[in-house]
């Protein structure tokens, strides 16, 4: 990795360096609704474990991907997947949205859609026209409309409509000209820092229930404990362990929104020996307990 890459900073989403905002494994807003706080330019950044798919659904933008700037006119729709270095320009007029998926989310979706299911593992545009346009346009205004509302049956309406977007992009890549980039050091070769951070998330996704020591990830991956968290710590920005934790955190979040599972069911099913650990690790992650979290999200639901 070149230095100028290992100066790239890292973000949650851009402008957050802290947790994923939301209990949600995906999180979308309106394009303006960031970038004009940045005067519309978002400068160059990665993200360790997020995906973005951005609907530019009118208006121009200067995407600056890998450091290849392209000019793109809307309707288009944008794929930049993780540890992909990218910045946007924005003009003042511009009409669309961006949804961040979660990584476990991304390859769930990628599973699902079969041996194309990669379409979110590679960076792409794809220019919209005709019924296209207009369709995809009103799927991500429904995934809008679905995020930003607590209803009944919000969540799986949330990953059926982001199934049905990567479906279309999918189909789009079938019919477009895509630009493909893997993880890459400077000599060209897969760097094999990266190769090592998404194994390592790929471990935590499946076994984060467990609680598995830092140790014993590092060895299924071939490396020491030590030499993992410094790659963590370089690529991702926190150390092998906060990922983990931000993993189980998560889930403990979803469980306590979206199910009706007591507290030591949730404490019993994420790996705790006791609920009165699991409080405390909630509560010094969140600043709130288990049970004051799923209040407040209940008043928030009905309010």
């Amino acid at each position: 990795m070149t230095t100028s890459q290992q100066l790239v900073p890292v973000f949650k989403l851009y402008g957050e360096t802290h947790h994923w905002p939301t209990p949600d494994l995906l999180h979308c807003e309106s394009i303006a609704e960031r970038s004009q706080l940045h005067n519309w330019h978002i400068r160059t950044h990665r993200h360790a474990d997020l995906v973005h798919v951005l609907h530019i659904a009118s208006g121009e933008v200067e995407l600056d991907l890998e450091g290849v700037i392209r000019p793109l006119q809307g309707p288009v729709l944008i794929v930049i997947p993780s540890m992909s270095i990218h910045g946007f320009r924005f003009a003042h007029d511009i009409q669309g949205h961006i949804i961040t998926l979660a990584k476990p989310l991304a390859d769930q979706l990628a599973e699902r859609l079969g041996p194309r299911g990669s379409v979110l593992a590679r960076a792409a545009h794809f220019t919209l026209l005709g019924k296209v346009a207009t369709d995809i346009d009103t799927l991500t205004t429904q995934i809008a409309e679905a995020y930003r509302s607590p209803g009944l049956g919000r969540d799986p309406l949330l990953h059926a409509l982001i199934q049905a977007l990567a479906v279309q992009l999918m189909r789009r890549a079938e019919h477009q000209h895509s630009v493909p980039r893997a993880p890459r050091g400077s000599s060209g070769k897969p760097d094999k820092g990266q190769v090592h951070l998404q194994n390592f998330q790929a471990l935590v996704e499946a076994r984060y229930r467990e609680q598995p020591t830092i140790e014993a990830l590092a060895t299924c991956l071939g490396v020491t404990g030590a030499h993992l968290n410094t790659l963590c710590r370089r690529l991702a920005g926190r150390s092998a362990l906060q990922l983990l934790h931000e993993r189980l955190l998560l889930e403990a979040k979803r469980q306590l929104i979206y199910t009706n599972m007591t507290i030591s069911q949730i404490s019993d099913g994420l790996g705790f020996s006791e609920p009165a650990y699991f409080t405390r690790f909630f509560k010094r992650n969140t600043g709130l307990s288990p049970k004051g979290f799923r209040q407040r999200q209940g008043e928030l639901a009905t309010t």
